[in-house]
């Protein structure tokens, strides 16, 4: 083994490897095939300790709960008393208890909450409110808050038989995707992330990915490589495109960054950690997975760095296609991985030991040897411990799902091993559909956290596994040989679905499995503020239809007026070439099911289906009927809103396949009727998504120009903004993005300013080729649609940011216009 290593390193152009360093990855290579007999809670158990060794002092962390408190009930600040214990009464776990509080009580303190953290204060404080009082904490854009029902201070239930004692079954609550930032946060300012965080600490996460401000940091450690500001506005992608220029998948894109983006953004995370810190919380910070400016190359003409091939471009321009990644093998790569982190800790201060890195995210190793890739993942691992000795290596395991044709289990055990026992956690990305646990022998003995994945692009569907998500952790927890330590939930974006997250969140605290119809019981008495029977029926009727998705497939929102079919129907769908990537699109599957609307030929596209249309109309019209009763509910405005939304869009689908059908059959007339009724759907959902001021593309393009600090920078973002939700990539005159709806939202705006006039265009273009009788012509439609995106994305036209109409009014009218 000792021969073959050194046979690698020495290929390498370097050879500043000394012989120290490949005895150091030797014996990481040795020690890690030890036998392991010991348990996974003691193989991390070293690290736990340090973690806890690291946060600040119980009368800080109790400060930071109350100020929670504070912003979510400011008139019930002296109603609790908080105080942090050890784990020692908790029988060494994490825990919160919730106990009347023994004292006098007369305009003061009526419920005491301990905890061993400030995370987990917050998390009994909202397990208090929420099934005591009946109160509700969502998102502020899928109906915010239900705090009605808590009674005035004074008057707050009492906890019976002794209290409540609830422990975290295992000891980690993990959360967000690295496209999260993009996709959900890149337009945020402090007032919005004090409000996530806050949102966080009540759902008792304790171990969130923090990833903002970075760029300022490689900034440093760069300039330090002799690497200018010049060479890095080449390497930097644009603000809505970070997370992919931090990944090596594009560079340039959207940017440069600016100097104030740069600033701006290192203060804002210094505000993240600094809170997160304060609330005992572990923030999950990025490493160095060996993507490096092209200038490097020049610098270093001896490095071991390789261009890598195209990512999702048209046509491969150099301007933003194939990146530079530095070999791990390359004793350069240690030496900025060791900078980069030391430079995090200089900055920062020592928050965290828990880094994330994903080299070879979509990006296999140019061989499967087992030894090298070992080699390889023991350098990623080096490079972290030489900036911190007590580093714990975080990886995403989509790698395993993605790629699934090279990771096979010598090459999943090599990495895997690669780093000592219980310095490695690997995030079972996919666990909600496709979990790698279950055939991997629980990651062939690496710790892992069960994850929730859900959602791609940040599109707005109404979709979950409900049934999975209340089983599933605790089935991989009690299995036999688990390694499991944590849950998390690493959707892409965020803000859609609130009681997929809210089921997930408790998961962190459930030994047990949910009854789902029974929790769904409280948790819609909860969001609304009272007990209404339609709507306790209606939810019976999502539970086991639109949130209860088993039949495997990601649920990237397809549907036909957010991702608009770019092809000839002259020709049959299935014989398209894909050119769709494996990690950013999933295909258009068909399946053999019984539908409510029309079964449509298998040569036609099929947008995601996987439950009964007419179920979810009866679940809608039990909607409206409580309109009378819940007509000034946010919660009820937000899930009306996206219900009939979710109905009309389904509808739609079968439209447009009606268009289709007729222009096959040359049906000049019919054509014209469902393709004017398909255009009169996107502008009806448009006036729906008007009436709730969350489903605005206005207040998505404002809070971009925002952060900008001048004029220059408020139309590069704005460019960005707009570009993300649409086109998403590079085009040709006749090549749309391969990208393209990606990240689609149903938002007004949108619809009426972006997806109704393609839609119109692509079915005039039909409707002229029958009346002429000649081919369809799909070339002469991109050109002039591509054209209409380019000039959209470079737009400056003003959307509202305030919601218009009455939303009840409107639901009733487009169900009796469309579904009587």
């Amino acid at each position: 083994m000792a021969v073959a290593i050194i046979r690698i390193l020495n290929n390498s152009p370097t050879m500043k490897f000394i012989i120290g360093d490949v005895l150091i990855i030797i014996f990481i290579l040795f020690i890690t095939r030890l036998p392991q007999s010991f348990s996974t809670t003691e193989a991390i158990q070293p690290s736990l300790t340090r973690l806890d060794s690291k946060r600040l002092s119980p009368s800080v962390q109790e400060s930071a709960a109350k100020a929670v408190l504070g912003r979510l009930l400011p008139t019930h600040l002296l109603s609790f008393h908080f105080k942090i214990v050890s784990k020692d009464v908790c029988g060494g776990q994490g825990c919160f208890l919730i106990e009347n509080y023994d004292g006098p009580t007369e305009n003061g303190p009526e419920i005491l909450i301990k905890g061993t953290t400030a995370v987990e204060i917050a998390s009994g404080l909202h397990w208090y409110i929420k099934y005591f009082c009946g109160a509700h904490v969502s998102w502020d854009k899928t109906g915010g808050v239900q705090l009605a029902s808590v009674p005035k201070p004074g008057s707050l239930p009492l906890v019976k038989d002794g209290g409540v004692l609830i422990q975290r079954p295992v000891p980690w609550n993990y959360y967000q995707n690295v496209v999260t930032s993009s996709y959900s946060y890149v337009w945020w300012d402090w007032e919005r992330w004090e409000k996530e965080i806050d949102w966080m600490a009540l759902q008792g996460i304790n171990l969130p990915l923090a990833f903002s401000g970075q760029e300022a940091i490689w900034q440093k450690v760069f300039m330090g490589f002799n690497i200018s500001m010049e060479d890095l506005n080449d390497f930097f992608g644009g603000p809505a495109f970070l997370a992919w220029a931090r990944m090596g998948n594009l560079h340039t894109w959207g940017g440069p960054l600016s100097k104030n983006w740069l600033k701006q953004q290192l203060v804002l995370q210094k505000k993240i950690l600094s809170r997160m810190v304060e609330l005992g919380m572990t923030p999950v910070l990025p490493s160095f997975s060996g993507n490096v400016p092209a200038a490097l190359k020049t610098i270093f003409p001896t490095a071991n760095i390789t261009r890598l091939g195209d990512w999702n471009t048209v046509d491969g321009d150099p301007h933003w296609c194939c990146t530079y990644l530095l070999n791990p093998s390359d004793p350069l790569f240690v030496e900025i991985g060791e900078a980069f982190i030391k430079m995090q800790i200089k900055e920062y201060g020592d928050v965290t030991d828990i880094y994330n890195c994903d080299t070879f995210n979509e990006n296999s190793p140019p061989t499967n040897d087992t030894i090298y890739i070992s080699s390889l993942g023991a350098a990623v691992y080096k490079a972290m411990s030489n900036g911190d000795k007590d580093a714990v290596w975080l990886m995403q395991g989509w790698l395993f799902y993605s790629d699934s044709t090279f990771w096979k289990p010598p090459q999943m055990k090599a990495l895997l091993h690669s780093v000592p026992v219980g310095k490695m956690i690997v995030l079972d990305l996919f666990a909600d559909v496709k979990p790698i646990w279950a055939t991997s022998s629980q990651f062939y003995g690496t710790p892992y956290v069960w994850c929730l994945l859900h959602n791609f692009g940040g599109n707005i569907e109404m979709y979950g596994t409900l049934d999975a998500i209340s089983s599933g952790p605790v089935d991989a927890r009690i299995s036999k040989n688990s390694t499991m330590v944590g849950v998390g939930m690493c959707m892409e974006g965020i803000e859609q679905n609130p009681v997929v997250y809210e089921l997930m969140s408790e998961m962190a605290f459930r030994k047990e499995k949910v009854q789902v119809l029974e929790w769904l019981k409280t948790y819609t008495h909860r969001r609304y503020g009272k007990s209404v029977q339609q709507i306790k029926e209606a939810w019976a009727i999502l539970y086991h239809t639109v949130y209860n998705c088993t039949d495997g497939i990601a649920d990237h929102n397809i549907d036909f007026i957010v991702k608009f079919p770019d092809w000839d129907p002259s020709i049959n769908f299935g014989s398209r070439p894909s050119k769709l990537n494996s990690m950013h699109t999933f295909r258009l599957r068909t399946r053999s099911r019984r539908f409510s609307f029309q079964e449509r030929s298998s040569d036609l596209p099929q947008a995601h289906l996987w439950y009964s249309t007419h179920e979810v109309v009866s679940a809608l019209k039990l909607f409206l009927a409580a309109g009378n009763d819940l007509a000034g509910s946010l919660t009820y405005r937000y899930d009306l809103v996206d219900l009939t939304r979710q109905v009309m869009s389904k509808l739609a689908n079968q439209v447009y396949l009606d268009a289709i059908n007729a222009f096959r059959r040359k049906d000049v007339k019919a054509l014209n009727i469902h393709s004017q009724k398909f255009i009169q759907l996107i502008k009806d959902i448009d006036v729906l998504l008007a009436s709730d001021d969350n489903f605005l593309l206005g207040t998505w393009l404002e809070s971009a120009k925002l952060l900008a600090e001048n004029p220059s920078e408020m139309r590069q973002y704005e460019w960005n903004a707009r570009t993300q939700v649409t086109m998403w990539f590079d085009t040709t005159p006749t090549n749309q993005s391969k990208l393209h709806d990606y990240a689609n939202k149903f938002w007004s705006g949108l619809l009426e300013g972006y997806y109704l006039p393609r839609a119109s265009s692509y079915f005039s273009y039909l409707s002229k080729s029958l009346e002429k009788n000649e081919s369809f012509k799909l070339v002469e439609w991109r050109k002039q649609w591509i054209s209409f995106s380019n000039k959209w994305q470079a737009g400056l036209e003003l959307y509202p940011v305030k919601a218009q109409g009455n939303f009840l009014t409107i639901a009733k009218a487009l169900f009796d216009k469309y579904l009587s």
